[in-house]
């Protein structure tokens, strides 16, 4: 068993748990700060990135949808994405990936 507590991150990406198969990590972007472009994509790797709190855009594969608490998002494997906090709170997600990424 493993476990870790949230509220200890603070980073704009810290991973927070991990095994030989999947790995967490909690990402916070600031009012008007992105992560990701149109080169960005993980080869081998699912994302899925679940809102915490805040406001966003994701852009995966040239398709743009609005983020907020509560969504869950899959960013599949090797599909291109960016995440933008289009709010004026910090965006604070979850994200899975499976396998590790990082």
């Amino acid at each position: 068993m493993k476990r870790t507590n949230l509220d200890t991150t603070g980073g704009f990406f810290d991973v927070v748990l991990e095994n030989d198969r999947a790995q967490a990590a909690t990402m916070t972007l600031s009012p008007g700060q992105s992560t990701g472009g149109p080169d960005n994509a993980h080869a081998e790797s699912d994302q899925w990135l679940y809102v915490v709190a805040g406001e966003g855009q994701a852009t995966v594969g040239g398709e743009t949808v609005d983020l907020g608490a509560g969504d869950l998002l899959l960013v599949e494997r090797g599909e291109t994405h960016e995440i933008r906090n289009s709010g004026g709170e910090p965006l604070e997600t979850l994200n899975l990936y499976v396998p590790p990424e990082y």
